[in-house]
């Protein structure tokens, strides 16, 4: 039997798991400043988001671009605690100080 498998990245995925998905990747705040609608910006809540985004064709589009997007972009990386620039104030707190 040949498995007949879909090209398309999104089967299979939910509405409600890229929300999940997008939520657990940026947050709330974030998220709201990358799509602006107010679902995610004013008491936001998945159930909330779910109902506005079923009704509105165009937002939905944009989540499930930034969904994709996120799939292919890196983690966000942040840098070690040890990188601190040398105008750091609080740099010499651990007697790192210049000999």
């Amino acid at each position: 039997m040949n498995a007949q498998h879909s090209k398309d990245p999104l089967h299979g995925v939910t509405l409600e798991m890229q929300i999940n998905h997008l939520v657990a990747r940026y947050g709330w705040s974030e998220l709201g400043k990358r799509i602006n609608i107010n679902c995610f910006k004013s008491d936001p809540s998945v159930k909330s988001s779910l109902k506005f985004l079923r009704r509105t064709p165009w937002a939905r589009a944009e989540v499930e671009a930034l969904y994709l997007a996120s799939l292919t972009a890196k983690p966000e990386s942040r840098e070690a605690p040890d990188a601190l620039p040398d105008d750091d104030p609080w740099g010499n707190w651990r007697g790192n100080t210049p000999e």
